[in-house]
């Protein structure tokens, strides 16, 4: 028997919590719309609001006439799945659980998604999923039909979206990433269209294969503009911020899976009409794990304590702001054995490779690729230059430190110049200080995972490699 006074306590809870519950999702009806759009595999200057002279990318241009170019974001890896979990859940990889590719993202950790979701935000997802089964319970729906953009659903879920709360949208690109056929944009990107960086030699063949990268970028681009065109068509998009980047850098030797910025800056663009200031670049340094507490500040709810980004909202007001003075990087195993750290400046680039015995072997994808094929055959022949033969190098070194304003593609290692003594102290201090705070412990290299395909000839082997997902 339920005694009354139990009753009446019961149902002033019940009460109490129906009230905040109701003023909750009132609170957040005035909240906006949040989309993240992120490609597979885009290179940081392979944009044309980036400066790029050639590749075709309106649709994104436009958003960033009217919106927030960054300059200067970093990822926390140049490895797919490690990236997404780490954007989604304000963490470095290490600290995720899933700090390497195929490791699917722990049961105890929280994505941004599911704060939203647990606030009041209708949460969906459209596209590559690449995070594991335990994530799939933060969002409301989730889209997953096939290929070969991976963008196909992406209007879809945008129309499914109920009018009566915001949404919170993680739409995942499979572009550009490999393999690469033609027919992915008409008109095509030609041989001659091509833009090649000092460190790759410059082969027809090379020059077809990034003409395939960049119509895939193109690919990426027009589904963006399909996403715009359905939030102008549904009068939500001045209620609708756009966050535009993506997880790792271009699937070519020496930049996806390396810690330069051909591997770890990425394109960031920020739209939202009325509150971003339109048409401006921005300098300041920003990374990829700044991104949920990002967006949990603009959705107004608090950032939990847990995460270790900072919100950049200031600098979506005001573009001269500054949130943090350094960020910082890790490559573990990507299809091989690896492992290491960065710390980047607005002026210097420090990385610190903890297996220096090893090549800098590019990704599988890139291993099977016609430019590592043309470049293999260059070596052999005794055509690349010393730029060109970063990736075939052992030993490599054990520190690198780059000047980025006066060397942009990190060429030029400055680490054992006394001229250099004092910046490369104080950018070793940054990265001890930043394994001391994150928990970055260095594992017995016995049990680091080793390789999952062999180096040369690119086969997949028997042990060594996660089961993809």
């Amino acid at each position: 028997m339920v005694r009354k006074g139990t009753t009446v306590t019961a149902w002033l809870l019940l009460t109490s919590l129906l009230f905040a519950t109701a003023s909750g999702f009132a609170k957040q009806a005035d909240a906006p719309n949040i989309i993240i759009m992120i490609a597979d595999d885009l290179g940081d200057g392979d944009l044309g609001c980036y400066g790029h002279p050639t590749i075709r990318t309106p649709r994104i241009d436009a958003l960033a006439r009217d919106g927030l170019t960054f300059g200067n974001a970093f990822l926390t890896t140049s490895s797919c799945s490690p990236s997404r979990c780490s954007i989604l859940t304000g963490l470095y990889p290490h600290n995720t659980g899933a700090g390497e590719l195929h490791l699917p993202l722990p049961d105890d950790r929280t994505t941004v998604a599911k704060l939203l979701k647990s606030s009041g935000y209708h949460t969906a997802a459209a596209g590559k999923w690449h995070l594991g089964p335990a994530p799939r319970d933060d969002f409301d729906k989730i889209y997953q039909r096939g290929g070969p953009s991976g963008c196909e659903e992406w209007v879809k879920a945008v129309r499914d979206t109920p009018g009566d709360r915001p949404f919170f949208l993680w739409l995942a690109a499979s572009d550009p990433h490999r393999g690469y056929a033609e027919g992915a944009l008409e008109p095509p990107h030609s041989a001659s269209e091509v833009v090649l960086p000092p460190y790759m030699p410059d082969t027809g063949e090379i020059r077809r294969d990034m003409a395939l990268y960049y119509d895939e970028v193109g690919r990426f681009d027009r589904f963006v503009g399909e996403v715009v065109d359905e939030l102008t068509k549904t009068s939500t998009l001045k209620q609708t911020v756009i966050f535009i980047l993506s997880d790792n850098g271009r699937p070519f030797p020496r930049c996806k899976t390396t810690l330069y910025d051909s591997g770890i800056k990425t394109p960031l663009v920020v739209h939202h009409p009325g509150s971003v200031p339109p048409g401006v670049r921005t300098q300041a340094l920003v990374s990829a794990v700044d991104i949920a507490p990002t967006v949990m500040e603009l959705a107004g709810i608090p950032v939990p304590g847990d995460m270790q980004g900072v919100s950049f909202v200031p600098v979506l007001r005001d573009a001269d702001a500054s949130v943090r003075d350094a960020a910082f990087a890790e490559h573990n195993w990507h299809d091989f054995r690896a492992r290491e750290r960065s710390a980047r400046t607005s002026r210097f680039l420090y990385i610190r490779n903890d297996l220096p015995e090893l090549p800098l072997t590019p990704p599988a994808d890139a291993l099977n690729s016609p430019t590592w094929a043309s470049m293999r055959r260059l070596l052999h022949a005794g055509n690349l230059n010393s730029h060109q033969t970063g990736c075939f190098l052992t030993p490599r070194p054990a520190e690198e430190l780059y000047d980025v304003q006066m060397d942009p593609h990190q060429l030029q290692n400055l680490a054992g110049l006394e001229a250099y003594r004092k910046p490369l102290q104080q950018m070793r201090g940054l990265l001890k200080t930043w394994v001391e705070k994150t928990g970055d412990s260095m594992p017995d290299r016995d049990a680091i995972t080793p390789d999952g395909f062999d180096r040369v000839s690119g086969k997949k082997l028997i042990q060594g490699a996660h089961p993809s997902f």
